[in-house]
């Protein structure tokens, strides 16, 4: 029996190749971006011949899942919840459409926003494309419900959701692994127009289909072993003043601080893995024997929405469940509480709260310490360029790394993947009604470029708005792990054998008549292209004006930082005006209180001497 401690990304991705899966396609996005990764690991240690590959954006990665199972194999697509809007079209179409070989879309959701605009649920995509969604508890149950969901997928033929959250996908537990399913199966597209290429007429006859297959997918949740606990050992039947029904990492965590109370025994858990389509006799019979009912599910009320009866329900619509936010231990010990305390429920909950370590942890004063670029990130060099030729621009930005640029006032906008081109074309067009042109700069990385800033470019030169885009070409998808982008040869498997998709050449085909590059770190070389491309946009031939930023991440690749250091130092006579660390924001510059003056911290420091441009003084200088 084999058994490895695993995040649940990793469990997943095990769960994946274990189900018989030949093709996974994914975009990286925290919480998600751990599962392909896994996969080839796997894969490669199993020797099996599974296709890879980090797609260009969400719609994509579904689309080419999508064809793979038409094409009877077993298939994944993998992406955060965010990336489910991309490809909601695709998703919503093949619900109806159905699937042959299995098909599992795997969707991440971060409750609490740890790195996402939003805390959006996608189980709701489940009862809106009408598909059904399996919700793992812990990293051993996201394994084996990867591994289910084929099943499940063939058996009705239906797309399936397994959605993780992201304390699932970045949990670590000793999992337990299984044999690869032995599913062995001809590549084979059987054509089915009425079916595959459905007009109106025959997606009606497939809706009633779809719907029927809810129907018998629901009766068959109501027995699923993926939902437990509750009151099924208790055949004495006893009523509970409270009961309480959970999801996903709500189910341990309840469990736990239940257990951690003294309440264990009291008040009856029931653990649904199943939310859409949601058991109804499961729910109604465990209801019918409590008083009260405590709804527990991130992050928001799906379970709660699909009850018929909610008089005695309480969850996020009523309030009691905040209806933002984590559902932490601490947070649900003051639900628990609350809610005791309303019923009037005979249950004593002792305080977790440690006095003493509250106050030694309230007198320690630490600074609030917000997120910042990297030391040594070319994006940081981009901005302060940005901001010292053009101050009175608007900046639009992005999805990224770059969405930094915030602290550095170069970032004022950032709404989704590839917005900062159509917001930037949005801006030009609406000054221009009110007979002015403000100076735009919009920001963009090349792995968002790719993703979905094409379209924007194109729509904005046939229109003829007028703005400096800069994209940030930093060679890799950096903030969620080093991914490769299609202008690399890089593939998901580390293989070399990718052809380039050369970014300068989309930006040229597209119409931009305007396209310079630059490295970063040649910040006056890069202020003056900046003022260039300004003046272009406002000539009477202008147009789009791109500048492309071009160095490798530092993290990601050192060598050029390392092969040519520039060690520098702070001279006395800084007077400790702090210009440097508002402006240019490094790590490695840091205020010596005592002395009243700025100093290198060296441990942080990585040699780039980006920071001499930094201060107007001219005090920081190299060694």
């Amino acid at each position: 029996m084999i058994r490895e401690v695993l995040l649940g990304n990793e469990a997943i991705g095990r769960g994946l190749v274990e189900g018989g899966c030949r093709l996974v396609a994914a975009y990286p996005g925290t919480p998600s971006s751990e599962v392909l990764p896994a996969v080839v690991r796997f894969k490669e240690q199993l020797g099996l011949d599974i296709y890879a590959e980090w797609s260009i954006n969400e719609k994509s990665a579904l689309e080419v899942a999508l064809a793979a199972s038409w094409s009877g194999l077993r298939a994944a697509a993998v992406m955060k919840q965010v990336g489910l809007n991309v490809a909601a079209d695709p998703l919503l179409s093949a619900a109806y459409t159905g699937v042959n070989g299995g098909l599992v879309i795997v969707v991440a959701d971060d409750p609490g926003l740890h790195s996402s605009q939003t805390e959006q649920d996608s189980r709701l995509f489940g009862l809106f494309a009408k598909v059904p969604v399996l919700d793992p508890s812990t990293p051993q149950e996201a394994r084996a419900m990867a591994r289910a969901a084929f099943e499940l997928s063939e058996r009705f033929k239906v797309p399936v959701i397994l959605r993780p959250t992201i304390r699932i996908c970045h949990g670590k537990q000793d999992v337990l692994f299984e044999g690869v399913t032995g599913v062995t199966r001809p590549v084979r597209f059987e054509k089915d127009p009425t079916r595959w290429a459905a007009t109106p007429r025959y997606r009606f006859f497939l809706h009633k289909e779809l719907n029927e297959k809810l129907a018998r997918i629901e009766t068959e949740f109501e027995s699923s072993p993926l939902n437990s606990g509750g009151l099924s050992e208790d055949g004495n039947g006893r009523h509970h003043r409270l009961g309480i029904v959970a999801g996903g990492v709500c189910h341990p965590n309840i469990v736990d601080l239940l257990a951690e109370v003294g309440l264990s025994g009291e008040v009856p858990v029931l653990k649904i893995g199943t939310p859409y389509p949601l058991p109804p006799r499961l729910l109604a019979g465990f209801a019918a024997r409590c008083d009260h009912v405590l709804i527990l599910e991130e992050p928001d009320a799906v379970i709660e929405l699909q009850l018929d009866d909610r008089r005695h329900i309480h969850g996020r619509l009523d309030g009691t469940v905040p209806n933002a936010g984590e559902l932490t231990p601490e947070v649900l010990y003051e639900i628990l509480s609350d809610l005791s305390t309303r019923l009037g429920l005979a249950v004593s909950l002792p305080a977790l709260a440690d006095p003493a370590l509250d106050a030694l942890l309230g007198n320690l004063d630490l600074p609030v310490r917000k997120p910042r670029l990297c030391p040594g990130c070319s994006h940081r060099s981009s901005f302060f360029a940005i901001r010292r030729s053009l101050p009175k621009a608007i900046y639009p930005g992005d999805i990224g790394c770059y969405t930094l640029g915030t602290n550095l006032r170069a970032v004022d906008t950032v709404l989704d993947m590839g917005a900062s081109v159509n917001m930037a074309a949005g801006f030009y067009q609406a000054y221009k009604l009110a007979g002015e042109q403000r100076p735009i700069v919009a920001t963009i990385g090349d792995s968002t470029f790719l993703h979905s800033g094409i379209t924007g470019l194109a729509n904005a030169v046939h229109t003829g708005a007028r703005f400096i885009l800069v994209i940030l070409d930093n060679t890799v998808t950096a903030m969620t792990g080093f991914q490769p982008t299609p202008d690399s040869e890089r593939l998901a498997d580390g293989r070399g054998e990718g052809t380039r998709v050369r970014i300068q050449e989309i930006v040229r085909a597209v119409g931009v008549r305007f396209i310079r590059q630059v490295d970063p770190y040649e910040i006056d070389h890069f202020k003056h292209l900046l003022k260039e491309a300004e003046a272009f946009t406002r000539a009477p031939d202008g147009g789009v004006a791109v500048i492309l930023a071009e160095r490798a991440c530092v993290l990601y690749d050192p060598s050029p930082v390392r092969a040519a250091p520039i060690k520098v130092t702070v001279d006395d006579a800084c007077d400790g005006c702090k210009y440097c660390l508002v402006a240019f924001e490094c790590p490695a510059l840091v205020m010596n209180v005592t002395a009243g003056k700025v100093e290198i911290d060296r441990r942080t420091c990585v040699d780039c001497g980006e920071c001499i441009d930094s201060c107007y003084k001219g005090l920081i200088i190299p060694m």
